[in-house]
């Protein structure tokens, strides 16, 4: 470990950079800010050159709106020459705004119409543009299947057009979507070490071993980052896959007349299920009560986006009956006040993760230990082993 972090020695800002907090993503920034600027302040300390001082990389950007709903972006300083980083949270829907008389909640598309109204009012002015939007915008409708849009190859594409150097997101659905764009810079970073740090953290009775330990992927969507969890942490892995009725269709799915099992027993195993996003949760609780009936023993449903979009009563509902142990899930999008206060939930903090990678690609540098953390996680899971020798 460095004197400045875990992954690698913090560098001054090669070039000025600054960072824009779009509505519903400023307690995020604060903390990224917060671990740059003392980082900063110990490299100036600790040099004999003569830096500037700073308090923050954190610049003022606003959103007004007229009563019709009609927007603007402003920037209340200069951006001339820098490095711009504009953090987007297209997931969090807390955010309002007035329209006719009436608070409306912002949707994804308002969040992206604000994205691409403060690009234009930086007026092409940085010297780079990165955006950082965790959960990819329409990363769901990434393929055609039919007469359908394309929103996210759509998105890439105007990011492109407007003078953006590189998106950065987490865990997306489909990371080939970025073949829409192959001139622009695509990093898809995964959360595995924080949530697996976050995790061990809160139980102490975790043993990651085959005699005590599993991962089950819930669908054949999510068996990719199932399988690396199983490789790294050298676990056994099963698998669920959805028989679907194909002659119904409801929201624009077709029905799941049951999920099937295959795999080795989970008779008395800690179980974990690993996924990019938890909605509704109606799939994960059924497979959880499928899971018990098989004999496992806790639960651990690890989540990169739990958006939990028809409130927790159900999730409350699961632990109390024990169906469920934790959901650990990330501060990369919104996530409802009412949270902090269950014990089901588990937050991994990812901001100084990303802080890392703000400063890595203002200093022009690799982010391969940050896209691949298995030497992490194979010292995080030797000390968890190792508690109980």
């Amino acid at each position: 470990m460095t004197p400045f972090g875990d992954y690698f020695d913090f560098e001054m800002p090669s070039d000025p950079m600054g960072i824009i907090a779009m509505p519903g993503t400023e307690q995020l920034a604060k903390k990224i800010d917060r671990y740059l600027i003392e980082w900063y302040n110990a490299k100036k300390k600790a040099s004999r050159k003569r830096y500037i001082d700073k308090d923050t990389f954190l610049i003022s950007a606003v959103f007004p709106r007229f009563t019709t709903g009609d927007a603007k972006a402003m920037i209340s300083e200069t951006v001339r020459g820098i490095d711009l980083y504009i953090i987007c949270d297209v997931g969090s829907y807390n955010v309002t705004y007035n329209m006719y008389g009436h608070a409306v909640f912002m949707s994804p598309d308002d969040h992206f119409a604000d994205l691409k109204r403060v690009i234009s009012a930086a007026g092409g002015k940085p010297n780079r543009i990165t955006v950082i939007m965790p959960m990819l915008y329409g990363g769901r409708q990434h393929r055609r299947n039919a007469r359908e849009s394309l929103d996210c190859a759509m998105m890439l594409q105007e990011l492109h057009a407007m003078g953006v150097k590189e998106l950065i997101t987490f865990d997306a659905h489909d990371p080939r979507v970025q073949n829409a764009t192959p001139l622009m810079g695509f990093d898809n970073f995964f959360p595995t070490y924080q949530m697996l740090k976050a995790l061990a953290n809160r139980d102490e009775e975790l043993v990651f071993d085959k005699n005590h330990f599993m991962i089950v992927s819930p669908d054949e969507g999510a068996m990719g980052r199932n399988i690396y969890y199983a490789s790294v942490l050298g676990l056994d892995l099963g698998m669920y896959y959805k028989r679907r009725d194909y002659s119904t269709v409801v929201n624009g799915r077709n029905t799941i007349v049951a999920h099937e099992y295959i795999g080795n027993s989970v008779m008395g195993m800690d179980v974990f299920v690993a996924d990019d996003i938890v909605a509704t949760g109606d799939s994960i609780i059924h497979l959880a009560k499928d899971l018990k009936m098989r004999g496992a023993n806790r639960i651990f449903i690890l989540a990169t986006f739990a958006l939990f979009t028809e409130g927790i009563d159900k999730f409350d509902a699961a632990y109390k009956e024990g169906l469920i142990e934790g959901v650990i899930s990330t501060n990369l999008t919104y996530t409802i006040k009412e949270l902090k206060s269950r014990k089901w939930y588990i937050e991994a903090d990812m901001s100084k993760y990303i802080a890392y990678i703000v400063s890595a690609c203002n200093q022009s540098k690799s982010v391969s230990t940050l896209l691949e953390p298995v030497g992490k996680i194979n010292e995080l899971i030797s000390r968890i082993n190792s508690r109980k020798k």
